[in-house]
C-alpha cells in the first residue's frame, strides 16, 4: 500500500447481525477482505462488530454500511451504523418444542424395536453421527462450508465447469473425512486412554454437544462465547484454498472442510479420538460426512439456504432441542455407565 493509499485509508467499526459462531466471524471476514477497497477486516463475535480499514471516498458511513452489506447479505448477515435488538422470537418455540417431542418420541419407539440405537453406552453410533452430520449441514456451524461451496461452484460455472468440481468437492471431502477420521481414532490408541480419561472426554463431549445445541436455539447469546473453536489461522488457511483457481482446487477444498471452525465437526473429532481405531474413528467421521451430503449436494447447483428462509427460526430452534436432547442422553448414560447413577431409561 501506497503512502497516498494509506493518507485515504479511514478505520471504521460497524455492527454486524446474524453472527452466531466462529465460522460466521471467518465468512464476514473473509467476504469483506476480498473487496477492492477494503485492505482490513475484523469481526468479533463477542461484540458483533466488525472493524473495516479502507478507502471508501467520500461515501457517508451508512452508504459504506449498506455498500459492505451486499456481499454478505447472501450469506444472512448484515452490516448497519446502529445495534439492532436481539429478537429471540420465542414464539418459534410453539411449533419447534411440539416437532422435537415428536421426534423424541420417534427416537425411543426405534430404540424400543431395536431398529436403531443412536446412543447407548455413552457412546456415539454411525446412526447419532448421520442425524447430527444432517443438523450440522443446515446449521449457521456450516456457513463457511456453504460458502466456499456456493463461490467455488460460481468460479467454476462461469468457466462452463459445473459437474466435475462438484464431484471433486464431494468425493475429496467424503474421503478425507474418512481418511483423516481415522488418523484421529489410530492416535487415540497412542494415549492408551484409560477410564478416567474416557470418561472426561466423553463429558466434554456431551458438554460441547448441549453448548451447540444452546446456540441454536438462538436465546442465549452468553452460550457463544463458550463454543469451542478450531486456531484460527488454520481455519484461515483452510479456507484459503478455494481462491486457487486450478483443476485439483476442488478436491483441495473437499479436503480443508475437514479443518473449519464447525463445531459439530469437532465434537465428532473429539469422539473419534476416544475410539482407538482407526475403522471406528473414519467410519464415525465418514456417516457424519454422508450426513452433511444432501444439503451441501443441493447448495452446490443452487443458491439454498434454510438460514434466509422465513421459517428458519423454527427450524433452528428444532434442531437445537434435538442436539440439546442428544447431548443429554450422552451425558446421563456417560454418568451410568461409570456407576455414579442409576439407570434412568430401559432401552
Amino acid at each position: 500500500m501506497t503512502t497516498q493509499e494509506i493518507k485515504q485509508a479511514h478505520k471504521y467499526t460497524f455492527h454486524i447481525h446474524g453472527m452466531h459462531c466462529n465460522a460466521c466471524v471467518l465468512m464476514t471476514e473473509s467476504e469483506l477482505a476480498e473487496l477492492p477497497n477494503v485492505t482490513y477486516a475484523k469481526a468479533s463475535l463477542k461484540k458483533h462488530s466488525v472493524e473495516v480499514t479502507g478507502d471508501f471516498g467520500d461515501k457517508t458511513p451508512e452508504q459504506i454500511a449498506e455498500e459492505l452489506t451486499i456481499p454478505l447479505k447472501p450469506h444472512g448477515y448484515t452490516i448497519s451504523i446502529e445495534r439492532q435488538q436481539h429478537n429471540a422470537k420465542w414464539g418459534d418455540f410453539k411449533i419447534a418444542v411440539p416437532v422435537a417431542l415428536g421426534f423424541a418420541v420417534l427416537f425411543i419407539a426405534l430404540q424400543k424395536m431395536g431398529i436403531v440405537n443412536l446412543v447407548g453406552g455413552g457412546s456415539v453410533t454411525y446412526g447419532t453421527a448421520f442425524v447430527i452430520g444432517i443438523i450440522a449441514s443446515l446449521s449457521t456451524c456450516m456457513a463457511v462450508v456453504g460458502g466456499l461451496v456456493l463461490s467455488m461452484s460460481a468460479t467454476f460455472a462461469k468457466e462452463g465447469d459445473k459437474i466435475r468440481p462438484q464431484l471433486m468437492f464431494h468425493g475429496g471431502r467424503i474421503v478425507s473425512f474418512f481418511f483423516l477420521g481415522g488418523v484421529i481414532g489410530a492416535l487415540g490408541t497412542a494415549f492408551t486412554l484409560n477410564t478416567s480419561a474416557t470418561f472426561i472426554l466423553s463429558l466434554i463431549i456431551g458438554i460441547v454437544m448441549l453448548i451447540l445445541g444452546i446456540n441454536l436455539l438462538d436465546v442465549f447469546h452468553w452460550a457463544k462465547k463458550l463454543q469451542p473453536s478450531m486456531p484460527k489461522f488454520i481455519a484461515k488457511h483452510a479456507h484459503g484454498v478455494s481462491r486457487f483457481n486450478h483443476t485439483f482446487t476442488p478436491l483441495l477444498v473437499g479436503v480443508a472442510t475437514f479443518f473449519l471452525p464447525c463445531g459439530f465437526t469437532q465434537s465428532m473429532q473429539l469422539y473419534t479420538l476416544s475410539t482407538g481405531s482407526f475403522l471406528t474413528g473414519g467410519l464415525t467421521m465418514l456417516s457424519f460426512a454422508l450426513g452433511t451430503l444432501p444439503v451441501l449436494a443441493l447448495i452446490s447447483f443452487s443458491s439454498l439456504s434454510i438460514k434466509n428462509n422465513s421459517k428458519s427460526g423454527i427450524f433452528f430452534k428444532t434442531a437445537g432441542l434435538v442436539v440439546i436432547m442428544f447431548a443429554l442422553f450422552n451425558l446421563i448414560n456417560i454418568l451410568v455407565v461409570v456407576g455414579v447413577i442409576s439407570p434412568l431409561f430401559n432401552f
